[in-house]
């Protein structure tokens, strides 16, 4: 029997090119929620899209932004680790938040502002955790699933990655 017949076994179906669009906004928040930097996050979500694209990918059905946030974490880790072996640069960088008052009475804008900020400052699973569930909006499964950890594990990464983001957005507020 061919290979093709292995994704009907396993109730997997293709991932179409075509639908990789409508995972772009959400992608690109869990890349910068991981990454803390809009240009970071921009090369993340683009090679996380090369990379899915260079051959044919079967997922689950329902499966796709599990799928992406998998091929999305180890593309970061990859990108981390060569950013290590290179020097970085002093300057940091300033995320421009532009926000007409009126179309934010709450004060929402800053608060995404805050949380981000306090991603930054995250050890690297835990900030895996909340960009996985709090960000791309995955199941505690599927972020399990995709991260390749313990559903345990990710629910005491993520409980204490949320507590030290709101102990940053209390103290910076």
């Amino acid at each position: 029997m061919p290979h093709e017949l292995a994704p009907t076994r396993t109730a997997s179906r293709r991932l179409e090119a075509t639908r990789l669009p409508e995972h772009t906004d959400r992608l690109y928040r869990a890349a910068y929620a991981l990454s803390g930097s809009g240009p970071d996050a921009e090369d993340l979500v683009q090679e996380t899209f090369a990379r899915v694209l260079s051959r044919p990918r079967f997922v689950r059905r329902g499966g796709e932004r599990s799928y992406l946030m998998r091929v999305l974490h180890n593309t970061w880790i990859d990108f981390s680790r060569a950013r290590a072996a290179r020097p970085e640069p002093a300057a940091g960088e300033a995320v421009d938040w532009v926000v007409e008052p009126e179309s934010d009475p709450g004060g929402l804008a800053l608060d995404v502002r805050l949380a981000y900020e306090g991603m930054r400052e995250l050890p690297a699973h835990q900030r895996e955790a909340i960009a996985a569930v709090d960000v791309l909006g995955l199941s505690y499964k599927e972020a399990a699933r995709s991260l390749r950890i313990r559903q345990g594990t990710l629910m005491s990464r993520l409980s204490r990655a949320r507590e030290r983001v709101a102990s940053y957005m209390e103290g910076a507020a």
